[in-house]
Parts: C-alpha cells; structure tokens; sequence
C-alpha cells in the first residue's frame, strides 16, 4: 500500500503549491449620474471584493466633489465664488487645478469646441422637462461661454472668472478622469486585468483571460443594439452621442445635452463619436471636442494626435474612421 501514501503525499503537495485559481469579480452601481461597472481578476474574493469598493468609493468621492448639483461641492464652491465682483481669486485643490488645467488645454487645442464655461447657459436646459434657454436667457449669457474667462494662477493654486456670469460643468472630463483614477488603484494594488466603465467612458487593463476584451459602440439610433466591435487591450475608450439626454421638439428638432459653445445650442451632425487613446482623461474630452468640430474638423484634429483614433457615425448612420482605425487592420466587426 505504499504507493498509495506516495500518491496522496504527492497528490497534496501539487494541491498545496499549484497557483490559486482567479476570478472575474464584478460591482455596478449608480454614481455620478450614471451607472457604474467595475470587472476586475483576482485570485482572493475577499480581497477582490474590498477592491471593488475602494473602487465605487472613489467613484462617490469624485461626484461628491466634482458634482455641479451638489451645492457642497468644491464645483459648486468654487462656481458660487469665482465670478463675484471684487472678490479675490478662489483657492482651489491640487486635484481641481489639475482638471482645470486639462479643461482650459482641451479648449486652447480645439478652439473653444470643449468648453467648460458651456454650463452658463447649458444649465438651463431641462431634457426631462423638454424645456431650453428662452431667448432673453441666451443673450444675456451667450457672452459668458469663453474659456478664456476662467483664470488659473498654478503658482497659488487659484482661479478667478473675469465673467460674474461664468458656470463651470466638468462633466465633460471628469467621468473620464473618474475612471483612469480608479484603474490607476486597482494597478497599485497589483490587479492587472480590469475594465471600469462609467456610462460612456471606460478604460480596460490587461485583457479577459488572454483575450482582448470586446467593447462595443451602441447604435445610436433605434434600438439595434452595437454598432460596432473593438477588441481591446490596455486602453481608453470614449463615447459621446446623441441619444442619452435628449428629447424632440415641436419642429421635430433633437435637441441634446452636447451644446456647441459657439451657438449655444445642441449639434446637429454626429450621432455618436468614439475616441481611442492611452487614457480616458483625455479620450473623454476628445469625444466631445469632435462630436461638436464635426466630421472634417474632428478627424483633422485626431489625425494631428498620434496616440488617439476614432470612429464617427453621423445622423444618417454612416461610419468614418481615423487612419489609424481600418476595420479589416483592426479587426473590427460590425
């Protein structure tokens, strides 16, 4: 019988030192407006699990900070202070700034296609309530959109509005900034396959168990579901469109939450612009920058950032790609 106690002995010893078997674990919850989905791959389900709330309270923080609807927020703060008449420059965190800084460099690049500023006449609209400025409202504040009204001093860390009637909305990089600091924990924390994804901005880490992970572009219009595949690895993707906040007006007109600084009303091209690039603090303004410069300004800017791509679907449900984006190269499905 001793055969027997040298297979059991053996047989416990591989048990004893073969690797832990990982998991996929996964939280979703609503944050920031919008749902948020955190997949991450560890070999502990405990200690994934506390990962996966360290995650969604990061998340909570970031909104608790950043959100223009909390009138605790250092936004909101900040937006109350700012603009008022005499009053010195507001002292801001290191963490604003840098928002700040990224917002006010997207606005410089695209010429003031992203423009934070765009909320001075953007918070009156109410989609649920299908209501928009009224024309008083637009006169009155169309002078406030310029990003050039909003001051940094980096040396103070402080900002000022030489407008009284600026509003400052992050929302169109905070999200993206949202998911890049949570991908950046959950790296220092040793995980290297995840994905995080807060409604339209997602980052994926590694890949899902050796493959890239599949991510998909919704149709934008009706309900056919994704428009287009993208197997990815270690990126940033952005999706901004049409369809998430919107209604239709009595003329038949879309009216949508991504507003043209320069016109104050919604765009009236694209349906949906994605944007690919190394993180989603950036792809996030991107998309947005491109949504609002269009089809031939957007690809001529994207084509001027080696790091980044896109795909552009416009109203009549065409798609166009950057050069560095061909479907048969990239392996896209459609």
């Amino acid at each position: 019988m001793w055969y027997r106690s040298r297979f059991f002995i053996a047989l416990l010893c591989a048990l004893l030192t073969a690797p832990a078997q990982a998991l996929w674990l996964s939280e979703q919850a609503d944050i920031m407006g919008t749902r948020i989905s955190v997949t991450l791959q560890h070999t502990d389900e405990k200690t994934g699990q506390q990962l996966l709330q360290q995650a969604l309270d990061e998340m909570h923080r970031i909104d608790a900070t950043y959100s223009p609807y909390k009138p605790s927020s250092e936004l909101s703060l900040m937006n109350e202070q700012a603009g008022q008449k005499g009053a010195a420059a507001v002292t801001v965190s290191s963490e604003m700034l840098k928002l700040l800084d990224k917002s006010l460099y997207y606005g410089r690049l695209t010429q003031g296609a992203f423009d934070i500023t765009f909320a001075s006449l953007a918070r009156y609209y109410d989609y649920r309530a299908q209501q928009q400025p009224s024309a008083d409202q637009r006169q009155a504040l169309m002078s406030a959109i310029d990003y050039r009204h909003v001051l940094l001093n980096r040396a103070e860390s402080s900002v000022h509005y030489q407008h009284p009637a600026v509003t400052v909305d992050l929302g169109g990089i905070a999200k993206g900034y949202a998911v890049d600091r949570v991908i950046n924990l959950l790296r220092a924390a040793g995980i290297e396959h995840a994905s995080v994804s807060a409604g339209g901005d997602s980052r994926v880490l590694g890949n899902r168990d050796g493959r890239p992970w599949l991510v998909g572009i919704k149709q934008p219009r009706g309900d056919a579901g994704i428009a287009i595949t993208l197997p990815l690895t270690d990126t940033a993707i952005s999706t901004s469109g049409d369809y998430e906040r919107y209604y239709i007006d009595d003329n038949g007109e879309r009216i949508h939450h991504i507003i043209n600084p320069q016109t104050g009303k919604s765009t009236d091209e694209l349906a949906s612009v994605t944007v690919l690039g190394p993180d989603a603090f950036d792809t996030d303004a991107l998309s947005t920058s491109i949504f609002v410069l269009g089809r031939e300004r957007g690809l001529a800017l994207i084509e001027t950032l080696p790091e980044f791509d896109a795909v552009l679907i416009d109203r009549a449900g065409k798609v166009y790609y950057s050069a560095g984006l061909s479907p048969p190269a990239q392996g896209l499905s459609r």
